[in-house]
C-alpha cells in the first residue's frame, strides 16, 4: 500500500517546477538532504523514478508527467480541506502561476491581474511572460495554472476562453513614403521592408497572414520584443504590425505613425487557456471570476 506524504507531494512538486532538489529545499524550508530524501521514499514507494537525471537538472520523464497534476490536485485540495474545516471565513492564500504573451504581460497586465490582486493580496502572483507557442507549452505541463494569450491555440488538452478583443495596426516612420500616401492600396507595399516578431508569437502569426495580401517585400529584421520593434521602425529599419494598445503613447508624440490599411483584417481575440485535466481549486476559480 502506498504512503505516499503531503511533505513527499511538495517536494516533487516544486522539483517538478524548479528543475532542482535545492530549489525545492529553499521554498519549502527543508535541507537539500531531507528534500533528496523526501522525493527517494517517494520513488521507492511507486517502484519507478519519476525524474531523468540530466546534467545536475531533474526533467519529469513520463511517469511524471502523468503523476504531476494529480499530486497538485491533491495539495491544492489539501489546502481547501484545511480552510473549510475550521468552519470561518478565511483569505485565499498560496501561489498561482500566471503565463501573458508579450502583449498582455507588457500591456494588459493591470487588466489581468488588478481585480484579483486588490481582492486577494495573500495569494502570490508569479507571472511570466514569454511568446504565445510557450506559454502554451507550459500550460500543458503543468509548469504554468493558467494562461493568456493573444493567438489560436488549439490543442485537445486546452480549453481557449475569449478575454478581449485586440488589433494590430501597421506603423511606420513619420517620413516613410507610405505615411505620405493618402488611400493606400496593397500594391503600394511592393518591396516593402519589415520588421517582424520571432516565429511562434500570435503577432507573428497575424503579421504573416496580413503580408500574405499585399505584394512581396523583404523581412530585414526578427526581433522577440515589442519595444525592440518600435525601436526599429523609429530609426527607419522598416514598418512593422504592432499591437494598437503598445503604440498608443507613440502615435500621440508623433514617433511613429500609423498606416491606414482597411484591406487587410488585423483583428484577434485575447484568450484564456486552462489545461482541461488540471484540477481548478478555489485559488484558480477566483481568478477565472475575476476575469
Amino acid at each position: 500500500m502506498l504512503n505516499v506524504s503531503l511533505r513527499q507531494l511538495e517536494v516533487f512538486v516544486q522539483i517538478a517546477q524548479h528543475g532542482s532538489v535545492r530549489a525545492a529545499a529553499d521554498l519549502l524550508h527543508l535541507t537539500q538532504p531531507a528534500a533528496s530524501m523526501a522525493l527517494a521514499e517517494m520513488e521507492r514507494q511507486l517502484d519507478a523514478p519519476v525524474f531523468d537525471r540530466e546534467r545536475g537538472r531533474l526533467r519529469l520523464n513520463a511517469r511524471g508527467r502523468e503523476l504531476l497534476p494529480l499530486a497538485q490536485e491533491l495539495l491544492e485540495r489539501h489546502a481547501e480541506f484545511g480552510r473549510r474545516a475550521t468552519g470561518k471565513t478565511v483569505s485565499l492564500a498560496g501561489d498561482l502561476r500566471i503565463g501573458a504573451s508579450n502583449t498582455v504581460g507588457n500591456y494588459r497586465v493591470g487588466e489581468l491581474l488588478g481585480d484579483f490582486v486588490r481582492a486577494h493580496p495573500q495569494v502570490a502572483i508569479r507571472l511570466r511572460v514569454a511568446n504565445t507557442g510557450d506559454i502554451a507549452a507550459a500550460v500543458l505541463d503543468h509548469s504554468l495554472d493558467i494562461g493568456c494569450v493573444e493567438g489560436p491555440v488549439t490543442h485537445p488538452l486546452l480549453e481557449a476562453r475569449p478575454w478581449r478583443d485586440d488589433a494590430l495596426v501597421v506603423c511606420a516612420p513619420p517620413d516613410h513614403p507610405l505615411a505620405k500616401i493618402r488611400g493606400l492600396k496593397p500594391e503600394h507595399f511592393a518591396g516593402a521592408r519589415w520588421v517582424l516578431r520571432e516565429p511562434g508569437s500570435a503577432t507573428r502569426a497575424t503579421s504573416e497572414r496580413a503580408l500574405a495580401l499585399l505584394p512581396p517585400g523583404e523581412t530585414v529584421m526578427e526581433l522577440d520584443q515589442i519595444e525592440a520593434i518600435k525601436q526599429a521602425v523609429t530609426a527607419g529599419l522598416g514598418i512593422a504590425c504592432l499591437p494598437e494598445v503598445a503604440v498608443v503613447d507613440a502615435l500621440a508624440t508623433g514617433r511613429l505613425a500609423a498606416l491606414k490599411t482597411p484591406f487587410l483584417d488585423l483583428r484577434r481575440k485575447l484568450s484564456i487557456l486552462l489545461h482541461r485535466e488540471k484540477y481548478r481549486g478555489a485559488v484558480l476559480e477566483a481568478f477565472l471570476a475575476s476575469v
